[in-house]
């Protein structure tokens, strides 16, 4: 029983990191085409998309660490020798994307 639960706390934080992805995509999306109709509307050459890529980064980041935490606790409760290795791809890959999305926002 107590297995099942973890299971389900692990499921949820993995939709919960999905959504957060999810949700940053849609507000990235909108705020671009809002820069992108004042250029157009007001003829106005800005080049505002650095603030765009910085909270697109901070989204995609933020909702990884919860897909990471969910696996982390999927694995900890199933320690199966391929959800290790799956694990540590994503941990991997993680941590890639992590070093060049914190490299860009500093640039």
């Amino acid at each position: 029983m107590s297995m099942q639960v973890f299971n389900y706390i692990a499921t949820g934080i993995g939709i919960a990191g999905s959504c957060i992805i999810i949700w940053g995509v849609l507000l990235t999306v909108f705020n671009f085409f809002k820069i992108e109709s004042n250029r157009f509307i007001k003829k106005i050459d800005s080049k505002d998309d650095g603030e765009i890529r910085y909270s697109f980064s901070s989204y995609m980041l933020l909702g990884l660490d919860f897909m990471l935490a969910a696996d982390i606790i999927h694995t900890i409760h199933n320690p199966v020798l391929n959800e290790l290795y799956i694990l540590a791809i994503i941990v991997a890959i993680r941590s890639v994307i992590s070093f060049f999305m914190h490299k860009e926002m500093k640039n």
